[in-house]
């Protein structure tokens, strides 16, 4: 059986103009689309050169701390995440796009010099270091991982619903379609490492077709071909309400779709964000 995966945010060819989204025409009223309510977590703020750095009250500040710096989630969202799990948190909100948040970090010494900053006024190293992003957010951390000490210092990596790529003949299909693999080597990368227990990463999908650019479920087939094994149906709960379809694990790698075609769907997976911090445990 051709399973299909999915999930939603922007990877685009460097050398490819990046393409709008097709949004999604579906809507449905069956399924409650949860949300967590909006709160400032009491703590320490400082301003970055780009984003916010946040010392939950609660977290004890050790010479190792864990530190999550999450990319697309909104200012306050990956603060609750981080306040839950007792973990230092950057958060960063820079645009629309992930050949916007791709660019950010062209030059490697950006995000040297963000881990810098956030260390020197805690006054602490960060470990172990997670990175973060839903949706087009995940452009960054694509980009971050191409420079191989940022590789090394990273331990664990989330992609909520947001691995995409271009087609490699500007469309879809008409079934199964080609993809741009540049975007998809350093994912591939990273799994293999997972796999050997060398990294943790987690992705996750849903079930939106963007049109002009490959769906994540394309991503993840195309992911899954490459790793030579298969994921495998489930149907169950998932957080925040969400109805998991499918799973592909092995070692420290992990690759769930969720049903869901339309924007609350999307949103959905953000809100999930500290249920899937806590998978990392």
């Amino acid at each position: 059986m051709n399973m299909r995966w999915l999930p939603a945010g922007l990877l685009v060819a460097p050398l490819l103009a990046q393409m709008a989204q097709n949004p999604s025409p579906m809507v449905e009223h069956t399924r409650a689309h949860r949300r967590i309510e909006k709160q400032a977590p009491r703590g320490r703020r400082e301003a970055l050169d780009s984003g916010t750095f946040f010392l939950p009250a609660a977290l004890k500040l050790k010479p190792r701390t864990p530190l999550l710096i999450f990319f697309h989630g909104g200012t306050w969202l990956p603060e609750v995440a981080g306040a839950k799990r007792k973990m230092a948190v950057i958060g960063m909100q820079l645009g629309s796009g992930s050949g916007t948040y791709a660019k950010a970090f062209d030059d490697p010494q950006r995000f040297t010099d963000l881990l810098r900053a956030a260390e020197q006024k805690a006054g602490v190293t960060f470990g172990p270091v997670t990175l973060g992003g839903w949706s087009a957010g995940c452009g960054a951390i694509r980009q971050i991982l191409r420079t191989g000490q940022h590789y090394a210092r990273v331990d664990r990596i989330l992609c909520i619903d947001g691995i995409h790529t271009g087609y490699a003949n500007g469309k879809p299909g008409p079934e199964e379609s080609e993809l741009e693999p540049e975007n998809l080597q350093i994912w591939l990368q990273l799994a293999r490492d997972a796999m050997a227990g060398r990294k943790r990463f987690l992705a996750t999908h849903s079930e939106i077709f963007p049109g002009t650019f490959a769906s994540t479920t394309e991503t993840a087939d195309f992911l899954l071909r490459e790793l030579g094994f298969k994921g495998h149906p489930v149907l169950r709960w998932g957080p925040m309400g969400t109805q998991q379809l499918s799973e592909a694990r092995s070692g420290r790698f992990r690759l769930m779709g969720y049903a869901g075609n339309s924007a609350p769907d999307h949103v959905d997976q953000l809100h999930s964000l500290p249920e899937y911090l806590k998978w990392f445990k």
